[in-house]
């Protein structure tokens, strides 16, 4: 259950009674408790402004909550969400591997007049002998492309050991799949007023996977966007597969931007440019396509990254049909 109560009320106390969470807006405080609780005590009639009982714990992200989509504001000149009809393209390598390789894809960026430059600096892995990222150096190489090119930089967090360096560098914190549920991830992010990606586990369902970002809402961060990037099925020629039905359920059901990574569902290039067509076709709020100078060297993810011609003949693809529907490319 949500409830608003007013400014004067004894918060602590209702926290108490309720076992709830809270934050505070502009002019009440947010309670969430969990949504077996279906009605608020009468004896604390004189402080509630408002309340809504749920089914399930997905309450803040919920369409039922606030039925119109949240707008999410990076910077001071980007939005997406809300009436913004805007599909934000995000493109970069996997991961920052030199200063001459993280500028040239900075300068595509230009080129291409995407606003959004995505690596990876903490890289989470399968196996212990692959490269792990260059740490605090790859963050302070993306804050120079920042500084030098005005474009604003998303990088992962793989767990609570850096978050505050990844908060303090980024203008998108993104917590990735294997770190949905890192709770000391999500409670920094809470905290913070950055914008969020949450990446869906591969092996989440729609209703964990929201919850996740529960944790981030509660605690009084409202900028978070879901993406979507291929779960894990019984299929073993891709990679993964993308959920496009989940993608559908989640415009229905909750009121976050969703933007989908289709280099990583794939994990082959050669279907990239498809997925990524039929993605905008759905009306998403952001792509996040992988593109390296050279993948044949690239240091993780080479068989998924698109070179810059290919990236180029698949931008060109997607305006129109964001165009179609609707949507602006930005």
């Amino acid at each position: 259950m949500i409830l608003h109560v007013k400014k004067n009320a004894p918060l602590q106390e209702l926290k108490d009674f309720y076992q709830a969470t809270s934050f505070t807006s502009d002019t009440y405080e947010v309670l969430v408790t969990s949504s077996s609780i279906k009605s608020y005590d009468e004896k604390h009639a004189d402080f509630i402004l408002f309340s809504q009982a749920f089914s399930s714990d997905i309450q803040l992200a919920s369409s039922e909550y606030m039925n119109a989509l949240r707008d999410v504001k990076i910077g001071n000149e980007i939005l997406i969400g809300g009436e913004s009809k805007n599909t934000l393209m995000i493109t970069g390598p996997c991961s920052v591997e030199s200063e001459e390789q993280i500028e040239m894809s900075a300068k595509y960026c230009i080129e291409q007049g995407i606003k959004v430059l995505r690596a990876g600096c903490y890289k989470p892995r399968t196996s212990p002998y692959t490269f792990q990222g260059l740490g605090q150096k790859g963050l302070i190489l993306l804050a120079r492309m920042r500084d030098k090119y005005g474009l604003k930089i998303i990088t992962e967090a793989k767990d609570s050991s850096h978050i505050d360096e990844v908060i303090e560098y980024s203008d998108i914190i993104q917590i990735g799949a294997k770190a949905m549920y890192d709770h000391g991830i999500l409670k920094a992010c809470a905290k913070s007023r950055k914008p969020i990606l949450l990446k869906r586990g591969f092996g989440s369902t729609l209703q964990e996977f929201v919850q996740s970002a529960e944790f981030i809402l509660s605690g009084g961060n409202p900028n978070v966007i879901l993406c979507e990037r291929g779960i894990r099925t019984f299929e073993t020629k891709t990679r993964f597969t993308l959920d496009l039905c989940g993608v559908a359920y989640l415009k229905e059901h909750t009121n976050l931007p969703i933007i989908l990574d289709p280099s990583h569902a794939m994990g082959y290039r050669y279907g990239v440019a498809d997925l990524a067509r039929a993605c905008i076709a759905m009306g998403v709020d952001g792509l996040l396509i992988e593109t390296h100078p050279d993948p044949s060297v690239a240091k993780s993810d080479a068989s998924q990254q698109l070179n810059f011609e290919q990236f180029d003949a698949l931008h060109k693809s997607l305006k129109p049909i964001a165009s179609a529907i609707g949507m602006h490319l930005i």
